[in-house]
């Protein structure tokens, strides 16, 4: 027995130092696959390296090598440098522009001059599941998926939302950055791309609100940096509510002589081509000062086509999501029409405010596009859960002052034209009052009073506080005139 006894002892103390040690080991090694995800070389950066689209057979490369040098330098460049290599410290960051404006290029130029050393980078996502795993690849966390405790009766600690990995995932993050602190002195920046991707629900404002909390305490200890990067103002308005150390960083559209210059530059430098300054204008003038744009243009072969094909892109956008039906309109199209009825009266403010303005042009700043306050564009179109949506599809933005204006210049020259067609305003008119009008008829009910006719007729009869009889009335009917015609 006593054998027995200390052969059993001895099994399961061994199996428990086997099992104790395989944990700390596991934490170790979690923590250890953590510190290398921040070393330098990101796979952000080379995705990228063979994204860039160029000419073909150019020799040299912008972006890659040791002569890195975008083609189109931005003013906020230099901030964006100093967040993501660690010397802009204490605050969290939120950049925050239309679609196409260059805010993520931004942010891999400024990895690729430190070689993404120290920072992290991933897409957001609406579905929390996804944006786990995308975390746990950026941050190269396994969540514990790979532990193999339960081999000795350890149970893992995988049973559990996708919120709450997030929050196990920066607990590590946290011994991480707590780490490098003591060695190197800089705080780990973690960039969130796309964050206006996730859904502005429930489980979408728990975690921004989840992460914003460990951005404020990571900021007032200099743990670590976290740069969300959105493209829609809601993320702005959730975020402002709990913000006390968050740093706004608007990225709108290039001035006009800086967008000249870069097309001047561009195709002198890739296609041995002096451009007259009187289309470089023109294109300016078309396409305005959006980096995306100005991209396509830049390549193309025929800039003033591919300039004109933008604008006729932009409009058919516009026409596709929010044109009016007019007075024939049915009525099971009555809500998708109230959307799109209240853009075109929103556009044609735009379109009327522009009128309006001493100025809309600036020879050196470029165009000046009409824009609203958010309050009064809300009150223009008597609705105002709208204008997130609007937003969302790049119709029209909401920028960091709370202003509203046409998405880019190509959509303000959609507002334009589309407003300007004859007996636009007759349809829009006719519109508004075909949806009061189904409105009217949905708010309206039929009353029926049978067996009045052939001389049938309806006895009321009233009674006062003590149940006593106080009138009757006979309701009954009478022929009109063309019933007594028609006899």
């Amino acid at each position: 027995m006593f054998e027995s006894a200390m052969t059993t002892l001895a099994s399961i103390t061994v199996l428990g130092i086997i099992g104790y040690s395989y944990t700390r080991y596991y934490k170790h090694l979690v923590l250890e696959k953590m510190e290398n995800a921040f070393r330098p070389g990101d796979p952000v950066l080379e995705l990228a390296a063979h994204g860039k689209q160029i000419p073909l057979n150019t020799p040299e490369v912008p972006g890659v090598g040791e002569d890195h040098d975008r083609w189109i330098s931005r003013t906020e460049q230099l901030k964006l440098d100093a967040i993501v290599s660690g010397e802009d410290r204490g605050h969290y960051h939120l950049l925050i522009g239309e679609k196409g404006t260059g805010k993520s290029s931004m942010l891999i130029d400024a990895m690729y001059k430190i070689d993404g050393e120290g920072v992290a980078m991933f897409e957001a996502h609406a579905d929390l599941e996804i944006f786990r795993i995308r975390l746990g690849k950026a941050l190269d966390f396994e969540f514990h998926e790979d532990n193999i405790g339960s081999l000795f009766s350890i149970r893992g600690p995988r049973d559990a939302s996708a919120l709450l990995d997030i929050e196990r995932a920066l607990n590590k993050l946290e011994k991480v950055a707590l780490k490098r602190r003591k060695v190197v002195g800089r705080p780990l920046v973690l960039i969130i791309n796309s964050v206006h991707l996730l859904r502005d629900d429930d489980d979408g404002k728990d975690l921004l609100e989840l992460i914003q909390q460990r951005a404020e305490q990571w900021a007032a200890s200099n743990l670590a940096t976290v740069v969300f990067n959105s493209d829609d103002y809601w993320v702005y308005e959730r975020l402002k509510q709990y913000a006390t150390r968050m740093e706004v960083t608007p990225v709108g559209d290039l001035p006009k002589d800086r967008a000249v210059m870069a097309l001047k530059n561009y195709r002198m430098k890739y296609f041995k081509e002096e451009t007259p300054i009187g289309i470089l204008e023109e294109v300016y003038n078309k396409v305005g000062g959006r980096l995306t744009f100005l991209n396509r243009v830049a390549k193309s072969k025929d800039m003033l086509a591919m300039s004109n094909s933008i604008c006729e892109t932009e409009k058919t956008w516009f026409l596709n999501k929010c044109w009016i039906l007019g007075e024939e309109m049915d009525d099971d199209v009555m809500d998708q029409q109230k959307y799109a009825s209240a853009a075109m009266v929103l556009a044609k403010a735009l379109v009327d405010k522009e009128k309006d303005m001493e100025v809309t042009y600036d020879e050196k700043g470029g165009h000046i596009l009409p824009e609203i306050s958010l309050h009064e564009a809300r009150q223009i179109m008597t609705r105002a859960d709208f204008i997130q949506s609007y937003d969302h599809i790049n119709v029209f933005t909401i920028d960091s002052r709370a202003m509203v204006r046409a998405d880019s210049v190509p959509m303000q020259n959609a507002f334009r034209e589309v407003c300007a067609q004859e007996g636009f305003e007759e349809h829009l008119e006719a519109t508004l009052e075909r949806i009061s009008a189904i409105e009217s008829l949905g708010r309206t009910r039929e009353l029926t009073m049978k067996d009045l006719w052939n001389g049938g007729k309806y006895k009321i009869t009233s009674r006062n506080a003590k149940g006593n009889i106080d009138k009757d009335l006979t309701f009954e009917v009478q022929p009109g005139k063309d019933e007594e015609n028609e006899s």
